[in-house]
């Protein structure tokens, strides 16, 4: 075979960098817009008009490359809509972002402290003992050992002489992650549920990818709350609702019962206080303060996830200490954690508490 060699493009790789730094403003852009691609290419349209995005920019071009490479195609309303492989490519790109701030090597197969059978072998070696694998017999060692008892001369096994590899174990857990979307997540002029869904997206992809034994549910809580599925995510609204945490926490609990994991979490995002409950069939709110009937209701449910080893992990997008102390009760009733952040930070805290959590064990 012979190889020929051409003079490098510049001019390629500038070609790919732009479209790349598109496309990221692109999938941005889509979280926002909940999905609808005409508005994204008609909001980039604009951007460019103020001159936010470089007038030498072909965006017609941007546009055709999208169909192009299958991530966006038409509808039948006449415009365009996301394929399944432009809905990975948004996973894939809230993965990048949410880790670029991460410390390298932080995250992987969830490892635990014991070794044992099952799993994935170390470089670790012990005395073997009836009922280990052959599979992880170490010859070296073992043929070593037999040279150290009886010489080179004559090289004889005794069972005393063999040597197996150390396995960890790896674990598995099951995750149901808990997206706010009540009125508050777009209140005030604040974009909350953008964030949000990064996290969702780049959570779905880590696990799809990385913790392929993991079992991931998502969904989201207003008045009241429902499983969606990972292709989903991109498309959530924030609507007129109440917020039914006590909901979210009963669908969670619903699901992570059936659930064999030896692991079992809940990741809950949310902004602001329970405001609502179902009560004899019927939705009882209240948004001023904190209602004492919805807030027992709702430590109530702590509660129960805490006697089904279920830990509720819950990352707070404000800082007002009424609804801080809320939280820390609700942490402190069910064994579990809490983190504040503004909604930039989001995605690296829930992120490295996934990991962290899942290297240590669950419980």
């Amino acid at each position: 075979m012979q190889w020929r060699y051409l003079e490098w493009d510049d001019s390629l790789a500038d070609s790919i960098a732009a479209f790349e730094e598109l496309l990221s403003l692109f999938n941005f852009l889509l979280l926002q817009a909940a999905g609808d691609v005409d508005r994204v290419l008609q909001w980039m349209r604009y951007l460019q008009e103020r001159g936010v995005i470089n007038p030498a920019v072909d965006l017609e071009r941007f546009q055709k490359r999208l169909g192009d490479e299958n991530l966006i195609n038409p509808n039948v309303k006449g415009g365009y809509k996301l394929t399944a492989r432009g809905e990975q490519r948004i996973r894939k790109e809230s993965l990048k972002l949410v880790f670029r701030n991460l410390v390298k090597g932080g995250f992987g197969q969830h490892r635990v402290p014991q070794t044992g059978e099952g799993g994935e072998r170390t470089t670790e070696t012990r005395r073997y003992q009836p009922g280990d694998s052959v599979t992880q017999i170490d010859t070296k060692g073992t043929i070593g050992n037999a040279i150290k008892r009886g010489g080179l001369d004559e090289i004889t096994l005794e069972e005393q002489d063999f040597e197996v590899f150390e396995s960890e174990h790896l674990s598995s857990c099951a995750t149901v992650l808990l997206i706010d979307i009540s009125h508050s997540m777009i209140l005030y002029g604040e974009d909350r549920i953008t964030p949000a869904k990064q996290v969702a997206l780049a959570l779905a992809e880590l696990i799809m990818t990385q913790y392929p034994r993991d079992s991931l549910y998502v969904a989201y809580f207003g008045d009241d709350a429902k499983l969606i599925d990972v292709g989903s995510i991109p498309y959530l609204q924030v609507g007129p609702y109440h917020t039914n945490t006590r909901a979210g926490l009963q669908l969670a609990q619903s699901v992570l019962r059936t659930e064999r994991h030896a692991n079992k979490q809940i990741f809950m995002i949310t902004d602001g206080k329970p405001s609502a409950i179902y009560e004899d069939g019927r939705i009882y709110k209240n948004s001023l303060g904190l209602d004492p009937k919805i807030v027992n209701r709702t430590l109530d449910e702590a509660a129960e996830c805490r006697r089904y080893d279920i830990i509720i992990t819950t990352f707070m997008v404000t800082e007002d200490p009424y609804l801080m102390e809320f939280v820390e009760r609700l942490s402190q009733i069910n064994h579990g954690r809490a983190y504040y952040a503004a909604p930039g930070e989001l995605g690296e805290y829930i992120f490295a508490d996934y990991v962290r959590n899942r290297r240590r064990g669950v419980r």
